[in-house]
């Protein structure tokens, strides 16, 4: 398992900005289909998720 973990973690820090747009793509889908009752939950949690990631957020948010 830490070879995998490895392996994404080297994939998240050499595609960064790919990571983040994916990141915000999947927060929209979920926003859209709850009909955007948890938007801010749901945005504060894909920041979370993208300052975990490669170097930093890259996202325009």
């Amino acid at each position: 398992m830490s070879d995998f973990m490895d392996k994404a973690q080297d994939f998240a820090d050499k595609h960064d900005k790919q990571v983040d747009q994916g990141l915000d793509k999947a927060g929209d889908q979920v926003d859209q289909r709850t009909g955007g009752k948890y938007d801010n939950q749901i945005d504060k949690g894909v920041d979370m998720a993208q300052q975990r990631t490669g170097e930093g957020d890259t996202s325009p948010r």
